[in-house]
């Protein structure tokens, strides 16, 4: 008999298979890992998107004021110059003081002149600004309509028909002001909207509304 033999009569044992048994539990363990994971994500996505509106501040992390909150200012439009109000032009502050519409002549006698349609009188104070001195010309002074169109002073008229009218080639030196009377003969259907005032014939202007 060797010893490395097994005994005849005897059968040769078999491997002892190990069964494990499944426990209930692990369909609850996955429910659990998953509920875990989406609430996660969740709280992950809610974090983000807090992170991204800056909780609900408009300030950046710097301190700064986002571009997209700075408020947008409106400027104010500029108010339009009109009677009473100062207006300059080169060396001449122009002020108009009065308006007159609707004349049919002026002058008196011999020195009468009678409109084409109707006489319009701009009474102004004119001052030299300016450090020498400077000549003020009616010629150089446009009447604006409603429609935009430009009429030309009536120098003759003027001179003739108005004895305070100074706006006839009038030298005025620095310092000093004067009175004028600016005269237009306008269409009897007229409508006024403002006047152009120059210190020359040359000068951009200035705009006094009269409407």
């Amino acid at each position: 008999m060797r010893g490395n033999q097994p005994q005849y009569g005897y059968a040769q044992p078999y491997p002892q298979t190990v069964i494990v048994q499944k426990k209930g539990g692990g369909c609850l363990r996955a429910f659990l890992i998953g509920a875990a994971v989406m609430a996660g994500l969740i709280l992950l996505g809610s974090l983000l998107s807090g992170g991204g509106s800056g909780g609900g501040s408009s300030e950046d992390t710097d301190g700064g004021t986002t571009a997209a909150a700075a408020p947008t200012k409106r400027h104010a439009k500029p108010k339009q110059a009109g009677v009473g109000d100062v207006v300059k032009d080169g060396k001449f502050a122009f002020k108009v003081t009065k308006v007159e519409k609707g004349l049919a002549q002026i002058g008196e006698g011999f020195t009468v002149s009678r409109a084409q349609g109707q006489y319009v009188l701009i009474h102004l104070t004119v001052k030299n600004i300016g450090d020498e001195a400077q000549l003020f010309s009616d010629s150089s002074q446009k009447l604006i309509d409603s429609k935009g169109r430009q009429y030309d002073a009536d120098s003759g008229a003027a001179a003739l028909g108005l004895k305070d009218s100074n706006a006839f080639l009038n030298n005025i030196n620095p310092g000093n002001s004067v009175r004028g009377i600016l005269l237009f003969d306008v269409p009897k259907g007229f409508t006024l909207k403002a006047v152009e005032l120059h210190d020359s014939m040359f000068s951009g202007g200035v705009t006094v509304a009269l409407s």
